[in-house]
């Protein structure tokens, strides 16, 4: 039997352009004799659909293109995904589910048991899990349909108080009993630099375990500031990869059973190191959040720091240097070499910028305050009226040209609050906002791999707000590395304060560093919506109470 994986980019409730895609795949895969072709989970509506499964119109949509694909399968067969009515009088209205389409019809379905509600996960939400499973035979070979989940029942977590078993049930376990010749998996597994190996394992050891060969198809593109890195996988019965698709890039391929079964591997499984998949995902994640929502052009604040000038590679590489422009807003704090920086940077990646001193509003804000401020020192007010400045100036230039602010904090910034609220937390995308510092500078070091683009003056000097003079970061955090450290095993690792410290950070460090953490949460829950690189990002993934007092 000769089979496709097809890795696809979809868009949330694009049905017409999802349609497009699979049909011109399934043609594709005709083309060359395939029997069935497989697509990833939710491909029908896009996935993470949210609430829009709650609208009736939207899943009489997904019926009618899943009919309407159906019609395109003659003489091959399709796998596809979409959500279904749950029939039965009990349970959640829907069913997330695996259709087999042939000949016009659905010839079989199987739904989704283990619907996980961690993370950026509330799958439970919308769906009914199914609690019955049954093979399918398909041209001599008695298929396993799994969706996501249902094949990673065991899983390792990052912090020790996840179960490694999260489920009661095994639908694999369910289905091995009927002896299947093949398991498929279909997924929308979103990115995590730190969950690379530990997915692809996943499937590795199911092989080993059942001594059956594993299909794994997933999703590539973004939705929002869910990244997804393709990456779909075919292992033998011997745990071996047979076949790995790009990262992040679409791909329909066709391969035979006959030729997984076999002893000979083709050994081009890609490996890639975290950094270059981690600026592949901000790519990917910025060009499809412009692409899907209509956008076209964006508008940065270049400081002449590190931060704003990964962002600006970052936006050239993803949108191109006609869709980028700058705005430098140098202060009477700022040093001459930043913006002499912020320039080269601007020159090299040949976007249009502009330089607005805000030396005046700055005095015009101080003269009209001093009456209400008058006999108080100068402090972290007057830091944040710069900042807010910066915000207003960059808005203006935004509803003027019609470009979106993209927003250039880090992930370590954004954990301790080291930002303006209304100032440079301001915008319509964060681009950075999951990848703490010490990585921000190892991407840059990738993005100069093979020529200086960004100048190394950026990348050597010491971080600074540069809002009052002679200022450093380090005046009012650890050191990256430290801080850095910290962050990771508080936020991904969810471990507590004494485990840190007890494993050999500065108690006093760890303890500030907390302190800030979650004094800072209400400022985290007015950001804008961050891309999604890390296992545990700010935002839909972590839930945590503004009111709450608790530490330890």
């Amino acid at each position: 039997m000769k089979f496709t994986v097809a890795q696809l980019n979809y868009h949330i409730g694009n049905f017409s352009g999802n349609k497009e895609l699979i049909c011109n795949a399934i043609k594709k895969a005709k083309a060359v004799g395939s029997d069935l072709i497989i697509f990833s989970e939710l491909c029908i509506p896009g996935y993470p659909p949210l609430d829009l499964l709650d609208r009736i119109d939207f899943i009489e949509k997904c019926n009618q293109t899943v009919m309407e694909i159906a019609r395109e399968c003659t003489g091959i067969a399709a796998i596809v995904g979409s959500p279904t009515i749950n029939t039965r009088p009990e349970g959640k209205k829907l069913h997330n589910s695996a259709l087999l389409l042939s000949e016009g019809k659905i010839i079989f379905s199987a739904n989704k048991a283990l619907l996980p509600t961690y993370d950026i996960f509330d799958e439970y939400r919308y769906f009914e899990p199914e609690k019955e499973f049954s093979v399918f035979s398909f041209k001599g070979l008695r298929l396993a349909i799994t969706i996501c989940e249902d094949l990673w029942d065991e899983q390792p977590f990052d912090n020790e108080f996840e179960k490694t078993r999260l489920y009661t049930v095994s639908p694999m376990e369910e289905l091995v009993k009927q002896n299947p010749d093949l398991i498929i998996n279909i997924a929308a597994s979103p990115f995590s630099y730190s969950k690379i190996e530990a997915k692809e394992n996943i499937f590795i050891s199911k092989a080993i375990k059942y001594k059956i060969p594993v299909i794994s198809v997933n999703q590539t593109g973004a939705n929002t500031e869910l990244i997804f890195d393709g990456a779909s996988v075919i292992i033998n019965e011997k745990g071996k990869i047979y076949k790995q698709l790009p990262f992040f890039e679409e791909a329909v391929e066709t391969y035979s059973f006959e030729s997984i079964k076999s002893e000979s591997i083709t050994g081009n499984n890609i490996k890639s190191d975290s950094i270059s998949l981690i600026y592949k995902a901000l790519v990917t994640g910025l060009r499809d959040y412009f692409n899907k929502t209509g956008l076209k052009s964006s508008v940065i604040g270049l400081s002449g720091g590190i931060d704003s000038a990964i962002c600006l590679c970052l936006a050239v590489k993803a949108l191109g240097n006609e869709n980028v422009r700058v705005l430098l807003m140098p202060s009477r704090y700022s040093s001459d070499h930043s913006v002499r920086d912020a320039v080269t940077l601007a020159r090299i990646l040949n976007v249009q910028y502009d330089i607005v001193n805000i030396e005046k509003p700055f005095r015009a804000f101080e003269e009209d305050l001093e009456p209400v401020f008058r006999g108080l020192n100068t402090d972290v007010t007057e830091e944040n009226i710069q900042a807010r400045i910066r915000a207003i100036l960059l808005m203006a230039v935004s509803n003027k040209f019609g470009c979106i602010v993209l927003n250039t904090s880090n992930k370590s910034e954004a954990a301790v609050g080291y930002g303006t609220l209304y100032g440079d937390m301001a915008g319509g995308l964060s681009v950075i906002g999951d990848v703490y510092k010490t990585d921000v500078y190892r991407i840059a070091e990738y993005i100069n791999m093979e020529k200086e683009i960004i100048p190394e003056n950026i990348i050597r000097k010491l971080p600074s707000a540069e809002l009052r003079p002679d200022q450093f970061d380090t005046d009012s955090l650890p050191d990256y590395k430290i801080l850095d450290s910290i962050l990771y095993q508080y936020i991904e690792l969810q471990k507590p304060a004494g485990r840190i410290i007890k494993e050999g950070a500065d108690g006093d460090t760890v303890l500030k560093v907390i302190r800030m953490i979650d004094f800072n949460e209400y400022k985290r829950y007015q950001a804008p919506p961050v891309l999604r690189i890390s296992s545990k990002a700010f935002g839909v993934g972590r839930r945590m109470p503004l009111v709450a007092r608790y530490l330890l």
